[in-house]
């Protein structure tokens, strides 16, 4: 096997790790999702922990097929013109990875996460 096969074949390698960790968690998700509709009844409650579920998955298959992207765009074919491409999906993936992030948790990936006044130690 040469070279430019090898990294051929690990790029769609994490292709399919990618479209399978969207997909998968979609199915975990959704099990779960119709587990604690019809355990528990509270739909609210079922429906946002199915929400914070599919956007991990989403996210997690983004970071695949990123790297992906990366592997195949430098590795095999380093022309201005795949390096401009691929900054353009790793721009696309990024600001849906940044969208997914903040709904999920309500704040950006670079800020602290919010501490809960109750766990907070008076002086």
């Amino acid at each position: 096997m040469e070279f430019t096969e090898v990294i051929e074949s690990a790029g769609k390698l994490l292709d399919v790790a990618g479209v399978a960790a969207i997909v998968i968690g979609g199915l975990v998700g959704t099990i779960k999702f119709v587990r604690e509709l019809a355990g528990r009844g509270d739909f609210d409650r079922a429906y946002s922990t199915y929400r914070r579920g599919l956007g991990r998955a989403i996210l997690l298959g983004l970071e695949f097929l990123v790297a992906a992207d990366i592997i195949r765009s430098v590795a095999i074919s380093p022309s201005f013109t795949s390096v401009g491409v691929l900054a353009m999906i790793v721009l696309v993936r990024t600001f849906l990875s940044y969208s997914l992030q903040l709904e999920l948790t309500g704040q950006w990936p670079w800020q602290h996460p919010k501490s809960d006044p109750s766990t907070v130690a008076s002086p």
